[in-house]
């Protein structure tokens, strides 16, 4: 790898992991999703997620060729659909919006297919839809009430996920070439002849959701401290492991999983910020609105009996003292 493609690989992958994360941040300031109707989300649901991690790859490669794209994108469609509802409210409009930009990873992805020269559009495309759809993941489990110890433990059982199947059984490599020009492939990044950055959109959704969380949690210092890991461990050690790896042993590893340095960082990251006293929930940065008052029925006047007519006349006509 020669020093140019080196530096395309670290800034792109530095690139798209940072913008996955400020866009994140902004959807968190700005929109308010509903709450889960399975109530406030914890550790339980990161293990069902973690479920998903460790059957989709299995799936995916189980799939005919001709079958995948059509998988990927009714996923893609769904995810969408449900993180962006509070956006575009409009239930036409907000499909037709989804049709359109997965119609238009498809075509791309079809152009490149047939021409590799014409693959820039394709991986401009495809990067979108995948960081949209990490971004709407990462929002509704972080206001669905995750807490930063679920997303650490979570990020440091990926590490050890990655670590086997990138090294014991490579079922990563063959998941990332089973995918590679396919329409939705579930990864963002760029290539441009000789020069490429790939990010799979695991990744992705850890650091999403792992800076939506820490500054939902410690606000200010936990954002930093998540964008400084993010960075350090996120974008540049994965991507300058390979290059150090090859100038000492003179062999150029073909995948380096960047939750290996990632999932350790951050759950250290959660050790040093929960020094700082508990999270802070959705609730203490967004108070619910107080209830409306609901106005009580008055209730109807009871008919008077016959005795109370005479009594009301006995007082009227009562003799004063004097």
């Amino acid at each position: 790898m020669s020093s140019a493609q080196t530096a395309f690989f670290v800034l792109v992958t530095l690139a798209v992991a940072l913008t996955v994360c400020f866009a994140s941040l902004a959807y968190f300031r700005r929109v308010t999703l509903p709450r889960p109707a399975v109530g406030v989300l914890n550790g339980n649901d990161m293990v069902i997620m973690m479920g998903f991690v460790v059957v989709l790859p299995v799936l995916y490669l189980a799939l005919p060729g001709w079958l995948l794209p059509p998988v990927l994108g009714l996923t893609l469609a769904g995810g969408l659909s449900v993180g962006y509802g509070p956006v575009v409210r409009r239930t036409g409009v907000r499909w037709s919006v989804i049709a359109a930009v997965l119609a238009a990873d498809w075509l791309t992805a079809r152009s490149a297919q047939d021409d590799p020269t014409h693959a820039t559009p394709y991986w401009l495309v495809n990067s979108l839809v995948i960081m949209l759809m990490a971004v709407g993941a990462a929002n509704l489990n972080a206001q669905g009430g995750l807490k930063l110890r679920h997303v650490s433990r979570f990020a440091l059982a990926l590490a050890v996920y990655d670590l086997f199947f990138a090294t014991v059984i490579p079922l990563t490599q063959k998941l990332f070439d089973a995918v590679q020009g396919y329409a939705f492939a579930p990864s963002a990044g760029l290539r441009i002849g000789g020069y490429g950055a790939v990010v799979g959109m695991g990744d992705l959704l850890v650091y999403a959701l792992f800076t939506t969380v820490a500054y939902k949690a410690y606000g200010r210092a936990g954002l930093i401290w998540a964008l400084a890991l993010v960075t350090v461990f996120g974008a540049l050690a994965p991507t300058l492991t390979p290059v150090t790896v090859q100038a000492l042993t003179g062999h150029l590893p073909q995948i380096v999983p960047a939750q290996i340095f990632f999932g350790p960082a951050a759950f250290c990251g959660y050790l040093v910020l929960r020094r700082r006293g508990p999270e802070r929930r959705m609730a203490d940065l967004r108070p619910p609105a107080p209830p409306v008052p609901v106005p009580t029925p008055q209730q109807p006047a009871e008919p008077a009996t016959d005795d109370e007519p005479r009594e009301r006349s006995r007082r009227h006509h009562s003799p004063t003292g004097g």
